[in-house]
């Protein structure tokens, strides 16, 4: 049987609603992508647009103007760029033998609008963390460094030298200080207990640590002099169906990443890049939820879609740290 067409289905606000729940539990477990690519509103699904290079917004103008001659004006050229959102979604049918069968136990239909906002975001968060984390796209001195000393090599590990380094590197770049660290959740927990760092807090007058959880990532944050360390530790099963679960964090604990993210909804902020996001079709950012009948199954269908598509937009933005972990 075919899906049905979008008139069919049924907008599902009451469903969508329980995602504030879910995004907090998302949240905890450490789904960073949206915080790492800002989202922007786009007026087309895809399209062209100008991008104006680096070098050109972080230019300084001379501004004086003599007696009877015009001021100077900005002549920026904008390089061609082009996006393509995609729609993106997941769909969980709810028998109606089941749902009657466990009514008692839980509620089959919030179950199934929860493991679809999972798995759409689980995927989305695997494409930035495969944008970032890309040994391929960063490639050269300017934009990857290998550490000398593994993270997890506790006593001789120098985290704080190595994001010092990568930190003056995008400066050197593009004239912009760097705001963020981005690592994994193992990365982080090996931080904690990196000599380098425990006797940075302890000088720095927080006392000294008497076990790794009295370190945060806020207090990261102030040892690497950064706004902001996120912590991404959102995992999947990575085996084949039928076969044994395997657990695999979506960001590699073999990098970590410095550099700018973008504050504003400007797209001229120079930054790492953005979620572009197109709505007309009803997409939501986190999730459209739709419910639809499948008599081939007897059953509900519950699906959750959005159309997005993540973009780098200044490369130069980050520096890639590899050889992290051991």
């Amino acid at each position: 049987m075919p899906s049905p067409s979008s008139s069919l289905a049924t907008l599902r606000p009451d469903l969508a609603a329980s995602f504030m729940e879910f995004d907090l539990a998302m949240d905890r477990a450490g789904y960073i992508s949206q915080r790492l690519m800002p989202v922007l509103e786009v007026a087309s699904a895809a399209g062209n647009f100008g991008k104006i290079p680096i070098e050109q917004l972080l230019q300084s103008p001379d501004t004086s103007r003599a007696p009877g001659s015009g001021y100077s004006r900005g002549k920026f050229t904008f390089l061609p760029d082009t996006f393509a959102t995609k729609e993106q979604g997941w769909e969980e049918p709810i028998d109606d033998n089941e749902a009657e069968m466990y009514a008692n136990y839980f509620d089959a239909e919030h179950v199934s609008t929860m493991r679809a906002f999972h798995f759409v975001l689980q995927a989305q968060e695997q494409r930035v963390a495969d944008l970032l984390f890309n040994a391929t796209t960063y490639t050269g001195a300017a934009l990857t460094t290998a550490v000398t000393n593994e993270w997890d090599d506790l006593p001789n590990a120098t985290p704080i030298v190595d994001v010092e380094a990568a930190v003056r590197k995008v400066y050197s770049g593009t004239g912009l200080w760097p705001n963020a660290l981005v690592i994994n959740r193992r990365a982080f927990r090996n931080l904690r207990q990196c000599d380098e760092i425990i006797e940075r807090i302890a000088g720095l007058g927080a006392g000294a640590p008497t076990k790794a959880s009295d370190i945060t990532a806020a207090q990261l944050a102030q040892v690497f002099d950064l706004e902001q360390v996120l912590v991404a530790g959102g995992s999947k099963n990575s085996a084949n169906e039928g076969q044994a679960a395997t657990p695999t964090q979506i960001w590699s604990d073999e990098y970590a990443a410095v550099g700018r993210i973008c504050r504003s909804n400007d797209i001229r902020e120079p930054g790492l890049g953005r979620i572009l996001h197109w709505g007309q079709d009803g997409s939501q950012v986190g999730g459209t939820v739709e419910t639809y009948r499948d008599e081939r199954i007897r059953g509900d269908v519950v699906r959750v879609r959005h159309q997005v598509q993540e973009k780098i937009l200044y490369t130069e933005t980050f520096h890639l740290l590899s050889n992290i972990t051991t």
